[in-house]
């Protein structure tokens, strides 16, 4: 096959006179360099000038996007550092005290307090719980009334928790 193309080829040019193989040859130039411009460097050239239009934009965008990170870290901060009240406290505290497996047998809001009762409750899972609270809620103990029960490290308690904040 690709001897009787190249047979093909040789006698189409065997045929041709000097000048109509000259004006082949600058013909085919020209093509060969319409075809580079049109493939290479046309697209190359107004893809590089869309580019300059459209970086400053882009560069806005950048700065724009960035300061709304900042900002958004910047309040994630500050949403961190409110502390819940009332009855979502004491909803916050009766979540967390549930995902530590232990059951309270009261939880009620008194003024600004919350009031969690336990009965039979560990005492060292209690301080670990109480000690996550605190720096999870920001809440300090206001009062706690503590019964050690018969088993070891098992006690009933009752204790008034209240945000940090209030005095």
């Amino acid at each position: 096959m690709k001897g009787e193309i190249a047979q093909a080829l040789s006698e189409f040019w065997e045929v041709r006179t000097p000048r109509e193989k000259t004006l082949l040859m600058w013909g085919g130039l020209a093509a060969a360099l319409a075809l580079v411009y049109l493939v290479l460097w046309a697209p190359a050239y107004e893809g590089r000038a869309r580019l300059r239009e459209t970086l400053p934009g882009m560069q806005r965008q950048l700065a724009t996007m960035t300061a709304q990170a900042n900002e958004a870290r910047a309040l994630a901060g500050n949403a961190d550092s409110v502390t819940p009240t009332g009855g979502a406290l004491r909803d916050a505290l009766a979540k967390s005290l549930a995902d530590n497996g232990m059951q309270p047998t009261q939880i009620q809001v008194i003024g600004a307090a919350v009031q969690i009762q336990l009965k039979n409750a560990s005492f060292p899972n209690w301080t670990m719980w109480l000690d996550d609270a605190r720096k999870q809620f920001k809440v300090q103990v206001q009062e706690a009334h503590i019964t050690a029960g018969k088993p070891d490290g098992q006690v009933d308690l009752t204790a008034s928790l209240q945000p940090a904040t209030v005095k």
